[in-house]
């Protein structure tokens, strides 16, 4: 589905990320792992397109992305963002209904089907019954909602999220997870994902990469690659994990001064 081919990423004289050959398949969700200011978001900003590589190149579908024409590739990827600004008092109804565009073709307006898709994401998120309201007078949790319902209505089958838990409550934290989860389960879809919460992590995804903060990296399936010890060291501080039933909740250890 998606593919980095010797990746770099530097901010300033840093590099963020060295050399990173790396393989998603149809149907996997992997949760991308690191400290603050480790390339996360700039990672995923990279393999949406939305900012250039400094060396490498990242392909969908085994088309790099500079061959993609912008309306083809929004129909490929879609993309949630860390934080967003609202400057227009749109409806959340015609919020959703815009990630329909790469549709249209030709035409401006939506369609019946559009209407139906946007209500059905808006349902998914359990914000159906905001349809009306204006987007800009939403709660933080809320509004997280409306964004993950437009990323459903765009109807992709490669989903780009940057933390998409941000600002969601416990139980609208767990049923998010479990939607994505089970869009590549049993749709097929493809899910890269940044997030802190290990455990939710663990829960949902089939593998990891974790940025080690220095350049370097590691991927693979998350029984492979979320090890307390590999943790640890990404992390910069360390982890240990309790199984309760198929279960591994993650917690940092405790230090003794």
């Amino acid at each position: 589905m998606i593919s980095t081919h010797d990746l770099t990423l530097r901010i300033g004289a840093r590099t963020l990320v060295q050399g990173l050959t790396w393989q998603v398949r149809d149907g996997e969700c992997w949760s991308v792992i690191g400290r603050n200011g480790a390339g996360k978001s700039t990672l995923l900003r990279t393999l949406a397109g939305l900012i250039p590589a400094d060396d490498g190149h990242v392909a969908i579908q085994g088309k790099a992305l500079h061959d993609w024409p912008l309306a083809a590739l929004a129909r490929e990827r879609a993309f949630l963002a860390q934080s967003r600004s609202d400057a227009f008092a749109y409806s959340v109804l015609e919020t959703v209904l815009s990630a329909r565009h790469p549709y249209h073709d030709n035409r401006y307006w939506e369609g019946s089907d559009d209407h139906r898709l946007a209500m059905a994401a808006l349902a998914a998120m359990e914000v159906d019954n905001l349809a009306a309201r204006n987007v800009r007078t939403l709660s933080g949790g809320e509004r997280q909602r409306v964004a993950i319902a437009a990323m459903l209505a765009q109807d992709t089958p490669l989903l780009l999220l940057d933390e998409p838990a941000n600002a969601l409550d416990l139980a609208h934290q767990v049923s998010v997870m479990r939607l994505l989860a089970n869009l590549c389960r049993e749709q097929g879809k493809t899910v890269v994902m940044v997030g802190h919460d290990l455990t939710l992590a663990h829960s949902v995804s089939t593998h990891a990469l974790l940025l080690m903060g220095d350049g370097t990296w590691q991927a693979g399936p998350v029984a492979d690659v979320m090890q307390t010890d590999i943790l640890g060291r990404c992390l910069d501080h360390d982890i240990e994990v309790i199984r309760h039933g198929a279960r591994h909740i993650f917690i940092p250890k405790e230090t003794t001064t």
